[in-house]
């Protein structure tokens, strides 16, 4: 099961209120904004605004224009700050209309743009902020962003670069070319990012994770599970980790160290069906089977039940040899999938093993015709005959079966009581032999019955010759 990494935006919610930073020596700025960068930006983005002071403090020229301008950006902080993005929007729209040119009004709008879940507007401002301030790496990173958000993870790739090369000591910036270029299908490349990042920030977990799981898409398994433990060695009570390991664990073939991180995993995510249900997974496929059931109940408690989890607990029902819990659940699977021969398979040797002879046959039958190469299939069927009292349908299900196999002991004494129940005492005879000749369980009633109609036989074949 893959999981994602949700990239955390710079222009997270609990950032808003802050201060905006537009300078190139940040790659996640927008919604930081340092008071000096601030005034230098607005400045720089309102030519007018110096005449507002000119010559000695005893002499001041106002300029109408350049105050309204000034008003605009103000105001337009001010509903930032209040997270009234409709009001923002406006003022920088305003703004704009009066001086289109500047890189920070339209890198401000993109920001505002993101909030009102307007991404395609947001694309169109951090565009022109680019286009406008090729080194302003925050709106380089926001773009990148955004494109991600639209689903364009190849077109996120340059403009992300972009801001990771103007900020080259930034992890995070790097971070982010690897998410993108992982989306984009290039995990080797991914990678490499992913790893150049965990050389500026070793301690970062959103690193760590995103490594671990790309190592693992790749099946680099010892890399990617070192990369997990690294993370629970920095947050022990991490459930990504938890479960980044668990999945390497099951891999590479470690059912009990998997089992033991899911539980540590489901500790903090104790709603996640999906993980319990492959934790429930592993349980059943090392025979612990009330455990397993115990993880499938929790699950369907949240999510209802589908054809893959009814199949799990069917297993364990047959594992636990429930086999009359097993077989409602056994019908319901062949109801919603009839083309899948799995199926109407372990429903027919359920039935077999809870006596239910006639109902195998009437499953069996069919599947065989859908199946005629399954020789499980043909061996239940030669059961069933035979308990049913059906010979002749046994010894010709078992003469299939020995052009495809060789028969085991217990067949070739099914097939000698067959023999032996339709009166025909030669070839009982041989048959019985054979299973003798290959049985080695002494004490068992075959070896009993086959011993005592041996002698018998002897005795009638030899009458016969006579």
């Amino acid at each position: 099961m893959m999981r994602i990494v949700f990239v955390m935006r710079a222009r997270a919610a609990a950032n808003l209120t802050a201060p905006r930073e537009a300078g190139p020596g940040s790659c996640c700025g927008a919604g930081r904004m340092l008071a000096w960068g601030m005034l230098l930006l607005l400045l720089a983005a309102v030519p007018g605004a110096f005449a507002q002071v000119v010559g000695t403090s005893r002499t001041r020229i106002h300029d109408p224009e350049a105050e309204m301008l000034q008003k605009l950006l103000t105001d337009a902080q001010t509903a930032l700050d209040q997270k009234d993005f409709a009001a923002a929007a406006q003022k920088y729209e305003a703004y704009l209309s009066k001086q289109p040119d500047s890189a920070y009004a339209h890198f401000q709008l993109g920001y505002t743009y993101t909030a009102m879940q307007r991404p395609q507007d947001a694309k169109g401002e951090f565009v022109k902020a680019v286009a406008l301030n090729p080194k302003m790496a925050p709106a380089y990173s926001d773009l990148g962003m955004t494109l991600l958000d639209l689903k364009q993870p190849s077109e996120a790739v340059a403009p992300l670069e972009r801001a990771a090369e103007l900020t080259p000591t930034d992890a995070h910036a790097k971070f982010l070319v690897g998410v993108a270029l992982e989306q984009s299908g290039k995990g080797a490349d991914a990678i490499e990012q992913y790893q150049a990042a965990q050389k500026l920030d070793a301690k970062d977990p959103q690193i760590h994770e995103a490594l671990g799981n790309a190592l693992l898409a790749v099946n680099r398994l010892p890399d990617a599970e070192i990369e997990f433990r690294e993370l629970i060695a920095i947050d022990p009570d991490s459930a990504p980790a938890h479960f980044g390991l668990a999945r390497c664990l099951i891999a590479e073939k470690k059912p009990d160290e998997a089992a033991a991180q899911f539980d540590d995993y489901l500790k903090e995510r104790p709603n996640d069906a999906d993980a319990r249900i492959e934790d429930a997974s592993i349980l059943i496929g090392a025979a612990k089977y009330d455990e397993g059931i115990a993880e499938l109940d929790r699950a369907a408690a949240i999510k209802p039940p589908d054809a893959f989890t009814l199949n799990l607990r069917a297993q364990a029902y047959l594992g636990e040899k429930k086999y009359a819990a097993a077989i409602p659940l056994l019908q319901k699977l062949m109801a919603l999938d009839p083309k899948d021969p799995q199926y109407p398979t372990a429903l027919g040797h359920a039935y077999i093993e809870n006596k239910d002879y006639a109902d195998a046959i009437r499953v069996l039958v069919p599947a065989y015709k859908a199946n005629s190469g399954s020789n499980e299939v043909l061996a239940d069927i030669a059961t069933a005959e035979y308990q049913s009292g059906n010979y002749p349908a046994t010894l010709e299900a078992l003469s299939l079966l020995s052009q495809r196999r060789p028969l085991p002991a217990a067949a070739w004494y099914v097939r000698a009581s067959s023999y032996d129940k339709l009166g025909q005492a030669a070839p009982a005879l041989d048959a019985y032999r054979k299973f003798l000749a290959m049985n080695t369980d002494l004490n068992s009633d075959m070896y009993f019955a086959a011993t005592a109609r041996v002698r018998v036989l002897e005795r009638k074949v030899k009458e016969k010759k006579r």
